[in-house]
């Protein structure tokens, strides 16, 4: 299954224990699925509502300790997730807030402040790291605030790089408050979306992004000692995920901030440098 457009989820990584592979991939092929009925296809807003529904009533039936049936729609989704909520106790909340916050996803395009914007990161983000650390029986107070800043700071740097794709999909994650702040507004935003060469980020612009990027990086920076506190591989992998967020935000300000033109990604080089760095070997690969 594609994680093009989930990246802050380990789907079935190499650096996970085999026992726990299949369990997240029970819980991404939920997630991806419902996460593509309310952004993929052409379907109406009413169809996706309805579809997400159907999620809904699949939760529940869990909840209620009904079985998941086998004829019931999307059973070849409810039926292996059950049977891993059963195996490893996994809590119903993470799901029923990640359904909705995807419901959200249909219906809000716009956010007016940064507490609307985080409380949707609370709903869409933080239940990953919620759902790996009872899967890792890992899921004290302390460690799942810790989860929670690195899986609201990734999707917030993911926000930020992707101020231009979001745009054509007619959504801006930029709170408004903010935007009218620094004397901006979506009309600055499709100039330099619309128009293959653009006058680049201006002052305000670049104010507004290190702002926002700034808090991206305290957040996931406050998460990173988690890594440490996990045991094995996914704590390897945990830090990886944060110090590639955080090389993400180098090259925004790399770019100063026009993510119009240049798109930050990480290369493979970039990740064979990650690791090394992840695994404390920084002179060995530069």
């Amino acid at each position: 299954m594609s994680i093009e457009h989930y990246e802050n989820f380990p789907v079935a990584s190499v650096l996970l224990p085999r026992r726990l592979r299949r369990p997240v991939v029970d819980i991404y092929r939920f997630a991806r699925s419902a996460d593509d009925i309310a952004d993929e296809g052409d379907l109406s807003a009413d169809e996706r509502l309805a579809l997400l529904d159907q999620f809904q009533a699949g939760i529940e039936q869990l909840q209620y300790h009904q079985p998941a049936l086998v004829d019931a729609p999307h059973s070849h989704i409810f039926v292996p997730l059950a049977a891993t909520i059963r195996n490893y106790q996994l809590p119903l909340k993470p799901f029923l807030d990640l359904l909705s916050a995807f419901r959200q996803d249909v219906t809000t395009q716009r956010y007016a402040d940064m507490t609307q914007l985080l409380d949707y990161c609370s709903r869409s983000a933080d239940p990953v790291g919620r759902l790996m650390l009872h899967l890792y029986q890992a899921h004290d107070p302390e460690r799942l605030e810790m989860a929670d800043a690195v899986c609201t700071g990734l999707q917030l740097v993911n926000f930020w790089q992707d101020v231009a794709l979001d745009w054509h999909k007619n959504r801006v994650y930029i709170p408004q408050e903010l935007l009218q702040r620094y004397d901006l507004d979506d009309d600055y935003i499709q100039a330099r979306c619309s128009l293959q060469r653009h006058p680049g980020a201006d002052e305000r612009w670049q104010e507004l992004m290190a702002l926002l990027t700034s808090d991206a990086r305290q957040r996931l920076q406050s998460g990173l000692p988690l890594a440490a506190l996990l045991p094995g591989r996914i704590g390897l992998e945990l830090k990886l995920m944060i110090l590639g967020g955080l090389r993400i935000l180098e090259r925004l300000q790399a770019v100063q901030f026009d993510m119009f033109s240049h798109r930050p990604t990480l290369t493979r080089l970039d990740w064979l440098r990650l690791t090394a760095r992840g695994l404390g070997l920084t002179r060995a690969v530069r």
